[in-house]
C-alpha cells in the first residue's frame, strides 16, 4: 500500500517550490526532500497573502511538516539547493526530524553551503532571536533591536515576525548536515530497523552537482522512482541524467530505471520550449562583452552553491579565450568555501571540466613554463583543472568590501546572492545599481513567486513579443526599465547617542552581575577545597545527625509557639526547611550573600535564640515527679568535622578536583588541543561586533538600467519530458511540482500514447492518494532444515527463493517457525478439507502439477531477439502477442500451425504460452526461462580453453626417467581431468603427502618448460576460445562475475598456462588447493557457482574429460562436453547434456541476467 501526500510543491499550483513530499510505503513514512521557501517576499505579495485565511503562503506547509516530522522514518534529499533541502536543518533541530537521512556527498556539501548563506544573510538583516532569548532581556524596545521606520516613510504591512520565519542558526545547519548519510551513485543501501526490507539506490539526475534520482525498492510495493528537476543535456560541469542513455550508447532509457511500479516526477516545464544552448550562451556572452566594453557594469543574481558553478565555468572560459581583463566579483560569504568543496569532489564532475586544463591560448602547453597557480586559500594540493581555478574571480563578503575595492564607475561583472533579490547583497546592490543608465541586470532564473527576482522576470517577459517570450524557444531582447520601484530594505545599523549609552549601561550591569556570580562560584569552590562540607565521616554520621535533629526540633517547637505569622511547615519536611524559616523570622545578622542583585530579596543566615518561660528555675537531667522532662536551653550549634577515609586520612576535595582537570586534559588528543587553541586565537582575533539594531527603511529606486533574461536553469524542457516519460513507461505515475497548465499538457500527452498507463495522479497540496492494496506483513523464522535445502536465485539486487512449509508455534519462541512440509502431506491436508469426489472406474487419481514462480519482467521484443538468434522466426501481431515458428512467416501453409506457438502477455504481467507440443514449443519455453533466471558458465581449463597436451607428454616422459614403471600411453588415456597429486599417487605410487606436493609442483613446472621442446607447439588456445573470451572478459570481475574457471591444476601452473595461452583469469578461479575433493566429486563446480553467486542448477559446465563431466552432473549443473581429448564413446559414458566437437560450435553472449549460450549440436 502506497500513500502519497504533497506537503509543498504540488501539481496544479502557482507556488511550485519548495519541494517536500510524504511517501508512505506500508508502515514506513519517507520524506522526499525538505525545501524552504523564500522568507522575504515583497510587501505587495504580503498584502495579497494577508487577505486570505493564512497570513503567509508557507504556513500550511510548515504546519504540516512540523506535525509529521516526528513520525518520519526516512529522509531522502535529491538536490543541494534551498528549494529541496533548505528547511531540513530547522526541522532537524526544532521539529524532531531526526530520522536517518540519505543523499550524495555533493548534495550534502552544497546544501550546507546554501543553508549557511541563507541563514547568515537573513540573520544579518532581521532579528530572528527566539522568544526564550528575548524573555531573558528586560530592556527597552529600542535596545532589543526592534525595527524602526523613518517618520516620513509610507505605511507598509508588517513583515514576518520571528515566529513566522523558520531560519536555523549556523550551528544547527552544521549539526543537521553532519548527521546525513552519504551514498555514491548506483550504490544500493539496504536499510535496517523499521525500514528493513527497503533498498534505496541513488542515480545521477543532472541539473546540480550530485543531483539524485532515488530508486526505492520495496518487497510489497515494488519499485518507486523519485525523479524531479532532471536535465538530460550535458553541461560544462555536469553530465546529463543517467535516466536517458546517450545516442552513442544506443539511446533509450537506462534499463535499471525502466518500467518502475510508480514514477514520481515533475512537470514544471512541460509546456516550455527552451532555446538551443548554443544560442543562449551566445546571447549571454554577447551581452556581457558589449556592456563591459562600453564601460558599464552587469549584475547577475545567482544562487550560493549549485547553478552558480555552471555560470563560473562559462564565464571563466569566455574570459580566457576572449582575453578580457574586467573583474568577475562574487558577493557571497561562502563562495570560497563552496569552491574548496567542489575541488575536492572532482570525480562527481562531468562535462568539459574533467578534461579541461587549458591556458589563455586554449592549448595544453600554454602554462608549461609556469608553476601551477595556487589558490588564495593555500590549497596547492587541490584537484581539478584550471577550469576550476577561476583566476579572474574575486571574492567579496559584502557590498561594502566591493565598493572599497572598486568604484561604482569601474566596469565589472558582479555575481551576487541570492538569485531572488529578496535580501542580502544582491538586493542591496540592485537598489543602487538599477539607477545607473546602461547598467544591465542579467537574470538567469525565474525565482520564486512573490520575490523581486520574479517581479523583474515578469516585467521582462511581458515586454517581449509573443513569439519571443521565454517559453517559445527564442532568445528575447533586453529592455530599458523606467519608473519608480519602492523597496523595503532591512539592515543592521550601529547604535549611536542615547541608544548607545543605554546599551552600554545595560551591558555594564550585566557584567557586574556576571562578576558577582563568578565570585560566588569561586567562594563555593574554595569551601569545597577547604573540605568544610556538611557531610560527616562514616563513623560519626549517625550520632551527629541525631544531635542536629535534636537542635532543629527544639528550634521548631519554639517557632511554632512564638511566631504567629510564620508559614506553617509540613512535619514531613526536613530540618533544613525549618531552620530556614527560623532564619527568616529573625531577619538579623548576615553570614554571606550568594552574588544576588541588589534589587532581589536577600536570604540571611541567622538563629533565633529567644528563650521561652522562666529560665532561672532549677532544671535537672532527670525526670520530675510529675513525669515531665526538663531540658536545658542551648545555643544551636552543630559541630563540623573533617571527612576522613577508611584509613583515617583526610579527604582533600580540592586536590581531587584539580587532579580530575589534569586527567581530562591528558586524555585529549593533540588534534583536539590544537583545534581548541586555534578557536581561542580566532576568537581573540575576531573584532567585536559593535552594538547595533535592526532597521527597516523604504527606498525609492529610480529605474534606469537595462534588463535581460537568459534561461540557464539547466532543466528539461517540454520536448524532453514528453519523450522521456513514455520511454520510462511506469505502471503508475504521480505528477508534482508543476503549474496547472503544465500538468494538463503532460497528462494530455501521456493520454495520446497507447502504451502509457492511465493511472496518472496530480494531487494538490495536502491531498493524499492511495495506490495499491493494503497488505499485512508477518514475521516468521525459517527452520535450519528448511534453510539447508533452500536454493536462492539472484534477481537485481535481491535474492529470492521458493519455499513450501508448515507454520508451527513453539513454546520457546514468540515468532512462528516455518518447517519443511512435503507436497504429499500438503495434498493430504487439502483432500481432507474437501468432500471426497467419485471418479470413473479404472481412471487414475487427479494429481496437482507443481508450479514455477518466475521472477522478472518479460519483454516480448527481447524474446523475439533471442528466438531469432536460435533460428526461430517470431513476429508481433498485436499488443502483447508474439507468434513464434512457421506461422510467423508470410504465406505459410495451414498445416504449419502445428509447429507454431503464441506467447501472450496479459496486463497483470501473466505470461501464457499456447501451441502444440513440438520442438519450437520447448525452445520458446527455454528462452522464456532464460530471461527470468541468472545463468553462469563454468569452464574447465586443460582441454577446454587451452591445449597443453604437448607439455603434459613431455612432463610424463621426464618423470619416466625417475619412475621406470610408468606406461605413458596408459597414463595419458586416464589421467586427464584428475588432480596431479592423485595421478602421482595412482601411477607413481607416491603415498607421502609432502612428497606428492613436491613432485606435483615439479611435474607442472615441467609441463610449462617442456611444452615447446623438441618442436612441440606449446600451450595454445583451442578453437572458439578467442571469440568467447572476447565476449566474456568484461564480466569476469567482482562483484558479479558471470563465468569461472574450475581446474584440477595448481594455482601456480594454471595461472602460468593461461598467461602463456593468452586467456584472462577471472575473479572466480577455483584450483586444486581450494577444495579437499577434486573431480569427479562436485566440490570444484559447487565452489565455482558459489563464487559467481549463482545456484548450481543455473550453471553450464564446459568440460572435455569424463571425470569433469561427472563432477558437473553431481553438482546439479548442465554439462557441455567437448571432444578435444577423449573419444565420443568415453564422453557419452559420462552422460553430458550436450556434446560438441569444440568451442567453435558454441556462441556465448553476455546479457543483463547472465550469459546466453547458443550450441550447434551435431
Amino acid at each position: 500500500m502506497i500513500t502519497f501526500t504533497p506537503l509543498s510543491g504540488a501539481a496544479r499550483t502557482s507556488s511550485t517550490i519548495p519541494l517536500a513530499y510524504l511517501l508512505q510505503v506500508d508502515d514506513v513514512r519517507i520524506l522526499l526532500d525538505c525545501g524552504s521557501p523564500d522568507w522575504c517576499p515583497e510587501a505587495s505579495d504580503l498584502r495579497e497573502e494577508h487577505s486570505q485565511e493564512s497570513p503567509y503562503h508557507w504556513d500550511k506547509y510548515c504546519d504540516a511538516l512540523k506535525e509529521c516530522a516526528p513520525t518520519v522514518d526516512l529522509v531522502l534529499l535529491s538536490h543541494g539547493d534551498l528549494a529541496h533541502s533548505g528547511l531540513y536543518p530547522y526541522a532537524y533541530a526544532h521539529w524532531g526530524l531526526t530520522a536517518p537521512a540519505y543523499t550524495t556527498l555533493p548534495v550534502q556539501a552544497m546544501a550546507r553551503i546554501a543553508a549557511t548563506e541563507d541563514a547568515e544573510g537573513i540573520r544579518d538583516e532581521q532579528d530572528l532571536r527566539s522568544e526564550d532569548e528575548l524573555k531573558k532581556e528586560s530592556t527597552p524596545s529600542e535596545e532589543r533591536g526592534l525595527s524602526e521606520k523613518p517618520a516620513e516613510s509610507t505605511p507598509t504591512p508588517v513583515l514576518p515576525s520571528r515566529k513566522d520565519m523558520y531560519v536555523a542558526t549556523l550551528q544547527e545547519v552544521h549539526d543537521a548536515f553532519d548527521s546525513v548519510n552519504v551514498l555514491r551513485y548506483s550504490q544500493p543501501c539496504h536499510l535496517q530497523g523499521k525500514c528493513q526490507g527497503l533498498t534505496i539506490i541513488p542515480f545521477n539526475a543532472g541539473h546540480t552537482l550530485g543531483g539524485t534520482i532515488w530508486k526505492i525498492r520495496s518487497p510489497t510495493a515494488g519499485t518507486i522512482l523519485y525523479a524531479v528537476d532532471m536535465n538530460h543535456m550535458r553541461e560544462r560541469h555536469l553530465d546529463g541524467t543517467v535516466l536517458v542513455r546517450q545516442a552513442s550508447a544506443g539511446g533509450g532509457v537506462f534499463e535499471s530505471l525502466a518500467r518502475p511500479d510508480l514514477l514520481i516526477t515533475d512537470a514544471e516545464r512541460a509546456n516550455v520550449t527552451t532555446a538551443r544552448r548554443k544560442d543562449r550562451d551566445a546571447a549571454l556572452l554577447d551581452c556581457i562583452t558589449a556592456t563591459l566594453t562600453s564601460r558599464n557594469s552587469l549584475l547577475m543574481p545567482c544562487d550560493a552553491s549549485t547553478r552558480v558553478l555552471e555560470l563560473l565555468v562559462l564565464l571563466d572560459q569566455h574570459w580566457n579565450y576572449s582575453r578580457l581583463k574586467f573583474p568577475i566579483c562574487l558577493l557571497s560569504r561562502t563562495g570560497r568555501e563552496m569552491l574548496t568543496f567542489v575541488r575536492s569532489m572532482m570525480e562527481w564532475l562531468g562535462g568539459t571540466v574533467s578534461k579541461e586544463d587549458v591556458g589563455e591560448d586554449g592549448s595544453n602547453n600554454a602554462n608549461k613554463g609556469n608553476k601551477r597557480r595556487r589558490d588564495e586559500d593555500g590549497d596547492e594540493d587541490a584537484l581539478g583543472a584550471f577550469a576550476l581555478r577561476f583566476r579572474h574571480l574575486e571574492f567579496f563578503p559584502n557590498p561594502q568590501a566591493l565598493m572599497h575595492t572598486y568604484s561604482s564607475k569601474d566596469p565589472k561583472l558582479i555575481l551576487a546572492v541570492p538569485a531572488s533579490l529578496s535580501h542580502g547583497p544582491s538586493r542591496m546592490l540592485f537598489s543602487q545599481f538599477a539607477e545607473t543608465p546602461d547598467n544591465v541586470v542579467l537574470l538567469t532564473g525565474r525565482s520564486e513567486d512573490g520575490t523581486l527576482g520574479r517581479m523583474l522576470f515578469d516585467r521582462w517577459n511581458d515586454a517581449q513579443r509573443e513569439e519571443a517570450k521565454w517559453d517559445r524557444g527564442k532568445i528575447g531582447s533586453n529592455i530599458m526599465m523606467d519608473g519608480v520601484l519602492r523597496l523595503e530594505m532591512h539592515s543592521k545599523v550601529s547604535l549611536q547617542g542615547a541608544e548607545l549609552e543605554a546599551f552600554l549601561r545595560k551591558e555594564r550591569a550585566a557584567q557586574e552581575k556576571e562578576a558577582a556570580h563568578k565570585a560566588a562560584q569561586a567562594r563555593t569552590q574554595r569551601i569545597l577545597e577547604a573540605d568544610e562540607g556538611e557531610d560527616e565521616s562514616d563513623s560519626d554520621s549517625e550520632a551527629d545527625s541525631d544531635e542536629e535533629n535534636e537542635v532543629e526540633k527544639s528550634l521548631g517547637d519554639d517557632l511554632m509557639d512564638t511566631t504567629e505569622d510564620t508559614p506553617t511547615v509540613d512535619p514531613a519536611t526536613n530540618g533544613r526547611t525549618k531552620r530556614k524559616l527560623a532564619k527568616l523570622a529573625a531577619g538579623d545578622g548576615t553570614d554571606w550573600v550568594l552574588g544576588l542583585d541588589a534589587d532581589e530579596p536577600v536570604q540571611r543566615l541567622s538563629f533565633d535564640i529567644y528563650l521561652k518561660g522562666n529560665v532561672a528555675r532549677t532544671m535537672s537531667f532527670f525526670k520530675s515527679a510529675e513525669g515531665q522532662t526538663q531540658r536545658f536551653r542551648m545555643f544551636p550549634y552543630v559541630e563540623k568535622k573533617r571527612r576522613v577515609d577508611e584509613y583515617g586520612e583526610t579527604v582533600d576535595v580540592g586536590m581531587w578536583l584539580r587532579k580530575g582537570k589534569v586527567l581530562e586534559e591528558d586524555a585529549e588528543s593533540e588534534e583536539v588541543k590544537e583545534m581548541r587553541r586555534r578557536a581561542e586565537e580566532e576568537a581573540k582575533k575576531a573584532p567585536a561586533e559593535p552594538p547595533s539594531k535592526f532597521v527597516i527603511t523604504e527606498v525609492e529606486v529610480q529605474l534606469a538600467c537595462r534588463l535581460l533574461f537568459v534561461d540557464l536553469e539547466g532543466l528539461n524542457d517540454g520536448r524532453a519530458v514528453k519523450t522521456i516519460v513514455p520511454q520510462v513507461n511506469p505502471r503508475k505515475m504521480i505528477i508534482v511540482h508543476a503549474p496547472a497548465k503544465a500538468t494538463e499538457v503532460l497528462m494530455e500527452s501521456c493520454a495520446n500514447i497507447r502504451a502509457m498507463t492511465r493511472d496518472i495522479y496530480a494531487p494538490e497540496q495536502g491531498e493524499s492518494i492511495q495506490i495499491g492494496q493494503h497488505t499485512n506483513s508477518f514475521s516468521i523464522s525459517l527452520s535450519d532444515e528448511l534453510l539447508a535445502n533452500l536454493r536462492m536465485s539472484q534477481f537485481e539486487d535481491n535474492e529470492v527463493g521458493y519455499v513450501t512449509g508448515r507454520i508451527a508455534s513453539l513454546a520457546s519462541s514468540t515468532i512462528p517457525i516455518l518447517e519443511p512440509a512435503s507436497i504429499t502431506s500438503l495434498q493430504t491436508d487439502k483432500t481432507s478439507r474437501k468432500a471426497k469426489q467419485g471418479r470413473m472406474l479404472g481412471s487414475r487419481p487427479r494429481v496437482t502439477l507443481p508450479q514455477s514462480t518466475m521472477i522478472g519482467e518479460l519483454k516480448l521484443t527481447a524474446l523475439k531477439t533471442r528466438l531469432a538468434a536460435v533460428g526461430v522466426h517470431a513476429e508481433l501481431i498485436g499488443e502483447g502477442v508474439l507468434i513464434c515458428g512457421a506461422a510467423a512467416k508470410k504465406g505459410s501453409a495451414p498445416e504449419s500451425l502445428a509447429d507454431s506457438v503464441a506467447v501472450k502477455k496479459t496486463g497483470r504481467g501473466r505470461v501464457e504460452l499456447e501451441g502444440a507440443v513440438s520442438d519450437v514449443y520447448y525452445v520458446v519455453r527455454r528462452e522464456i526461462y532464460n530471461l527470468h533466471a541468472l545463468v553462469a558458465a563454468l569452464f574447465d581449463m586443460d582441454g577446454t580453453l587451452v591445449d597443453s597436451t604437448a607439455g603434459v607428454v613431455g612432463a610424463w616422459e621426464l618423470f619416466k626417467e625417475k619412475y621406470p614403471s610408468l606406461d605413458v600411453t596408459t597414463v595419458l588415456s586416464s589421467s586427464h581431468g584428475v588432480r596431479t597429486v592423485e595421478n602421482l599417487r595412482i601411477h607413481c605410487g607416491i603415498e607421502d603427502p609432502e612428497e606428492q606436493e613436491r613432485e606435483a609442483k615439479r611435474f607442472e613446472e615441467a609441463i610449462v618448460t617442456n611444452s615447446t621442446k623438441n618442436g612441440r607447439q606449446g600451450i595454445i588456445k583451442l578453437p572458439g576460445v578467442h571469440e568467447i573470451m572476447a565476449e566474456l572478459e568484461p564480466v569476469a570481475k567482482y562483484p558479479n562475475p558471470r563465468w569461472a574457471i574450475c581446474t584440477s591444476a595448481t594455482r601456480t601452473y594454471a595461472a602460468a598456462a593461461l598467461q602463456k595461452a593468452g586467456v584472462p583469469v577471472p575473479d572466480a578461479f577455483v584450483v586444486s588447493e581450494d577444495v579437499t575433493k577434486g573431480k569427479p566429486e562436485p566440490d570444484p563446480y559447487l565452489l565455482g557457482a558459489e563464487r559467481c553467486g549463482v545456484d548450481p542448477t543455473r550453471c553450464l559446465v564446459v568440460e572435455d574429460a569424463p571425470a569433469g563431466v561427472r563432477s558437473g552432473n553431481a553438482a546439479g549443473c548442465k554439462t557441455l562436453a567437448l571432444l578435444t581429448s577423449h573419444s565420443r564413446a568415453q564422453v557419452e559414458a559420462a552422460s553430458p547434456d550436450f556434446i560438441v566437437r569444440d568451442l567453435s560450435q558454441v556462441t556465448m553472449k553476455r546479457t543483463t541476467n547472465g550469459v546466453e549460450v547458443t550450441i550447434d549440436v551435431e
